[in-house]
């Protein structure tokens, strides 16, 4: 029999994140026997190895890598299964739209102009994240719609509709001398000595390889360019955010990027399909 309970689910994502029995029995708040225990279970249920034990640690094994993926999509399923049908539950909930702090602030103000003049628009909730985190907020259920963009954002397994494409700038501090150029190359970004482009995480959590320092947050990244201790290369419309001490350089070859707004492909709400029809309508006028 191959099914899984979710307790089972979220005991083997713990050890798995871990790769360590005592921490992931913390983390849980269990203690360790009954986990090692439930691991080994799991696996006979299955027939397959998940994790191997030696003296050194615990290792994931190809079949754990694969359970690994598959549980943190169950479970973040069951999560937004709760949390939309709690949502459903009210009437007078607004929707929820994720976008990026600082990004395509002007298309944002417009839709909500838009949506000011409908007397029958549901109410919005604007939900402002970092860089990459509109996926997770759609599928757990935080969010219901979202504005993302291609080809950095994680589109797979949902609808969109594009609404803008644009160009990009690099954000350079402004006593910089190539603060002084009328645009730049992404040879050129690519390639100064005393100042790193700045790395953010890709979709899989990791930070590419490069001098530049590792950024979270738009504010954080914001101060390490005023500082003078990196740049960045960005959406045009994301200079909402720019300091007095930036300077925004276009970036003639660097590539295009599509703004869409997102939504799970299983929603029936009319109020998402209204939204989704309200910001496509503002192509149109653009």
């Amino acid at each position: 029999m191959d099914d899984l309970e979710t307790r089972e689910l979220r005991y083997f994502v713990a050890v798995a994140e871990e790769l360590h029995f005592g921490r992931a029995a913390d983390r849980l708040g269990i203690a360790q026997p009954p986990l090692s225990r439930a691991i080994r279970k799991v696996e006979h249920r299955l027939g397959v190895q998940l994790l191997a034990r030696d003296r050194r640690g615990v290792a994931l094994t190809d079949a754990g890598r694969v359970l690994l993926d598959e549980a943190r999509t169950a479970l973040d399923a069951v999560t937004a299964a709760a949390r939309r049908t709690r949502r459903a539950a009210d009437p007078r909930r607004p929707l929820v739209l994720a976008t990026k702090a600082g990004a395509s602030h002007e298309l944002l103000q417009r839709l909500l102009d838009l949506l000011a003049e409908d007397a029958q628009a549901a109410p919005i909730e604007i939900l402002l994240c970092e860089v990459a985190e509109q996926a997770g907020l759609l599928r757990d259920g935080s969010a219901d719609v979202a504005l993302m963009h291609h080809p950095y954002d994680d589109l797979a397994g949902f609808d969109t509709e594009e609404l803008s494409v644009e160009g990009q700038v690099a954000i350079l501090p402004a006593k910089h001398p190539l603060a002084a150029r009328d645009q730049l190359t992404l040879a050129e970004v690519s390639n100064v000595p005393d100042l790193p482009i700045a790395r953010w995480p890709q979709l899989d959590g990791t930070y590419p390889d490069g001098p530049g320092p590792e950024v979270h947050t738009q504010s954080q990244l914001a101060q390490l360019v005023a500082l003078g201790r990196t740049l960045l290369v960005i959406p045009a419309s994301s200079r909402a955010w720019q300091w007095p001490e930036h300077v925004a350089v276009p970036v003639v070859d660097a590539p295009d990027v599509t703004t869409v707004i997102a939504w799970r492909p299983s929603s029936r709400s009319q109020e998402v399909a209204a939204l989704v029809r309200s910001a496509t309508a503002l192509r149109a006028t653009a």
